[in-house]
């Protein structure tokens, strides 16, 4: 990128006149390095190195103005979102200030909440804000007790080891007192609830067999609901994008017919797209039917490898009676039952079940699977296929549920990594509210079911062989967590936030959540403070220097200096901070880290030489095979589970008696479902809501620049199959109406050959921009959660079910509403 492009694209992100206000003695058009100052400009320009979610990179800095970005240049696959991150600093949705909802403002916690939405704040000092929070903080404990403080919810967060904006919150309230926590999260509640009933860990954030050893040994890899080109752009980290080259090498390997590989999705993926693979099709939400039928075909035509079976599994004697149709629902799980259910011909289900056992196969599940009702099924049938298989701990063979995310599948260095802002409190130190009193309620819930807390208080759910009782809390704390973008069915959490006293919001973009709440605090962005981060979630490649590249704009806060504030309240700033300023604790982050290095061979230089250089990198570790170790010696090296085998029937589970999760994996129709399924002739098309592709979840939706290049009409696009679009009269950038009966939301029209008939996609992240804030207003914008189904998916893990989800479809009659998602608040003068 050169200077004069990335002038263009930043002042196109922020609108002319906001650029002229943020570059002060900047004559618009001139290029800011040729200025009327000449040489003495220029010579303010200097390169400042930092890490994102989306990879390391160098950044472009003139005085105290972020100019431009370039990939770090290790990264030989970078995303085009590191280019973004000048507008993400320089946008008008920025929290500019602390703010009070106006009637908050007036009333306190008795405020009106059906108000709650209406975007009307009022501007405060800092300590008028965080005096409120410290005082409502006090309220709710006196008053209520801890069962009425939800602080469950971080989220996705920035990177950087220190100013983690859950770490940072969660310490400075547990100095307070304590709350509601939540257990699981949004991506993978169901898969990591059922995993480790069955393969004894959570899977899902477990590195993976190496990429080397999947290309050498496998002959046939099935991505199955998985998009790792599209999914790799990101990271929990500072992403490395290691994982790419392997992909090029498999589609290598693909176009000379040395390794088959199958895309099972309704979708033609980016992935399958990228290698140029097969592609199976599957009804939406009928995997595992499918999966049923193939198992079948392997027992009637004695293909499973029942030694492995008899070595490392229990339970495949309660399981095949039910394949065999002698339990339960007495349907035999035939090519021919399957057929009519997943759209896939009897004969092709027999093929594949041919195909996965004649040579080495690689199973790689994604996480879209499980985000479905009844979503602990499909991951379940996934290892018992794998294990009727029977190449788990093999070398290109097995099951895998994570090699779509952080360049699993890159080997781990093996090097230490830094620590982060502590969580705990320090040695012998207590809350200030040491004694918690939940009053029968549960103190920690599972987080999607956070609203029906509010909606049912004191109902009693099922949860993993527990009991919960939903506490009616009455104040929420968020920190990075934009809850207005990942829980289902805006409309259902419009009700139940009118229940709330207080919301409070610290971020630094004005998101729905922080419209919806009633104290917004502004933070920083990493861009703005210094901070260390690890670079490699799970190579461990190196550890990368988050320089500071311009000064906290407005009023915002480093998130640690805004909780060292709180806790100064409390009279525990210095306790808080632990004596060390911000430099301070990222060199002892650092020395720590060189320290735990040191003594295992791996060198780091001094501190001020890695904060100067911008990063320290380690060599590639070495190769690894997953469940190697348990295959080689399955009572040495037992599994996690209570059999320490791979539980294909879990007593445990059958013991809770969950009439929608028995004790092994089952078909279990939804409540809805497209293509023939329930309700599908009212409403006939499938809204499935992954991953974006050019965001991380809702983060750079608030980029204008990045919004321009896939918006259509100014909306989030709805992307739809072209004799779909014909039948309902819609053409291609068209503005058209989603809808079913829990909401509607206005898209613009993608038409594409990548999707079936009946199937509908909106990327999960839109921001939500309801017309107004009354029950049932319409989304301005395009956030599939308008529409969303929010019930648990089973008694066992009450994760989200986000993809089972029917709707229809129709042009948009009149002129649309304009978007309310981006921008700040209605700033109101008090007084008025």
């Amino acid at each position: 990128m050169n200077t004069n492009q990335s002038r263009r694209g930043f002042l196109k992100a922020l609108g002319l006149a906001s650029a002229a206000t943020l570059i002060p003695n900047v004559v618009l058009g001139q290029n800011i390095l040729k200025g009327s100052t000449g040489d003495n400009v220029h010579n303010l320009v200097k390169w400042k190195f930092s890490g994102a979610h989306w990879g390391a990179f160098r950044a472009k800095i003139a005085g105290d103005k972020l100019l431009e970005v370039k990939p770090f240049e290790f990264d030989q696959h970078p995303t085009d979102m590191i280019y973004n991150i000048p507008g993400l600093v320089y946008n008008s949705s920025r929290v500019r200030y602390p703010m009070v909802r106006l009637d908050w403002f007036k009333n306190g916690y008795k405020s009106d909440t059906t108000q709650r939405g209406d975007n009307r704040f009022v501007r405060v000092t800092w300590d008028q804000a965080l005096d409120l929070v410290y005082n409502e903080l006090e309220r709710i404990q006196t008053q209520y007790g801890a069962w009425a403080l939800h602080i469950g919810n971080v989220g996705w967060r920035s990177v950087g080891q220190l100013h983690s904006c859950g770490n940072n919150m969660l310490r400075a309230l547990a100095m307070h007192g304590s709350g509601v926590t939540t257990a699981g999260d949004y991506s993978t509640g169901a898969g990591q609830t059922i995993l480790p009933y069955v393969l004894g860990s959570t899977e899902v954030y477990s590195q993976g067999t190496s990429w080397p050893l999947i290309l050498d040994n496998s002959d046939v890899i099935v991505f199955w609901g998985n998009d790792p080109i599209k999914n790799l752009q990101v990271g929990w980290n500072t992403e490395t994008h290691e994982a790419y080259a392997y992909y090029e090498q498999l589609r290598e390997k693909i176009a000379k017919n040395e390794i088959q590989v199958i895309s099972v999705d309704p979708v033609k993926s980016k992935t399958q797209n990228f290698l140029n693979c097969e592609q199976q099709y599957v009804n939406p939400l009928t995997d595992v039917a499918l999966m049923l039928a193939i198992a079948h075909t392997m027992v009637k035509e004695n293909l499973h490898d029942q030694d492995f079976l008899a070595t490392y599994t229990v339970g495949f004697d309660e399981f095949e009676p039910y394949l065999m149709g002698k339990t339960i629902d007495h349907i035999e799980k035939t090519p021919e039952w399957a057929e009519p259910i997943c759209g896939v011909k009897a004969d092709r289900i027999r093929e594949l079940a041919r195909l996965f056992t004649k040579g080495r196969t690689q199973l790689i599940f994604g996480w879209a699977t499980q985000r479905q009702q009844h979503g602990e099924q499909p991951y379940w049938m996934g290892a018992v296929l794998a294990a009727m298989i029977g190449q788990i701990g093999l070398p290109g063979g097995g099951i895998s549920y994570s090699h779509h995310y952080c360049s699993v599948g890159v080997p781990t260095s093996g090097a230490s990594m830094p620590g982060a802002f502590p969580l705990a409190l320090d040695f012998g130190r207590k809350a200030k509210y040491d004694q918690p009193d939940y009053q029968g309620y549960s103190a920690t819930i599972p987080v999607a079911r956070v609203v029906d807390a509010l909606l049912e208080p004191g109902k009693e759910i099922n949860y993993n062989g527990s009991t919960v009782k939903l506490p009616p809390y009455k104040m929420a704390m968020f920190s990075g967590a934009n809850q207005w973008h990942r829980q289902q069915d805006r409309n259902k959490m419009k009700r139940a936030y009118q229940k709330l006293e207080t919301i409070v919001y610290t971020d630094y973009n004005w998101t729905a959540s922080c419209r919806f709440a009633d104290i917004v605090l502004p933070a920083c962005t990493p861009y703005e403070r210094n901070d260390l981060d690890i670079y490699g979630t799970y190579s461990n490649r190196g550890i990368i220097a988050m320089h500071k590249l311009v000064d906290p704009l407005y009023h915002s806060k480093p998130d640690l200096e805004i909780w060292a504030q709180f806790a100064k309240r409390l009279g525990r700033e210095e306790e808080y901070r632990q004596g060390l300023t911000e430099m301070e604790w990222l060199e002892k982050l650092y020395n720590e880290c060189r320290d735990a290095n040191k003594a295992s061979g791996f060198k780091m230089p001094e501190f001020a030489k890695f904060w100067e250089d911008g990063y320290v990198l380690f060599p590639e570790g070495p190769l690894w095979t997953r469940h190697a170790d348990f295959r080689e010696d399955p009572e040495v090296n037992a599994l996690g589970t209570p059999s320490g085998f791979i539980e294909i029937f879990s007593r445990k589970i059958a013991s809770y008696n969950y009439e929608n999760c028995k004790g092994h994996p089952i078909w279990i129709e939804k409540d809805e479902r497209s293509h023939g399924g329930p309700k599908s002739e009212k409403y006939p098309f499938w809204l499935q809501s992954p991953h974006p592709d050019s965001r991380l979840h809702s983060q750079m939706c608030e980029v204008d620049s990045a919004r321009e290049k896939y918006s259509i009409a100014g909306r989030e696009p709805v992307y739809m199959n072209e004799d779909d679009a014909k039948a309902k009269g819609i053409k291609h950038g068209d503005v058209v109406l989603v809808f079913n009966d829990r909401g509607s939301l206005i898209a613009g029209a993608n038409i594409s050959p990548n999707f079936p008939k009946g199937v509908l996609r909106i990327f999960e992240g839109a921001w939500y921009g309801p017309l107004n804030e009354a029950i049932g207003s319409v989304d301005t914008y395009g956030d599939p959660n308008t529409v969303t189904m929010d019930v648990g998916t089973s008694d066992l893990a009450q994760a989200t079910s986000a993809n089972t989800c029917i709707v229809d479809i129709r042009k948009y009659e009149g002129a649309a509403p304009a978007v309310t998602s981006f921008g700040g608040p209605i700033e109101v003068d008090p007084i008025v």
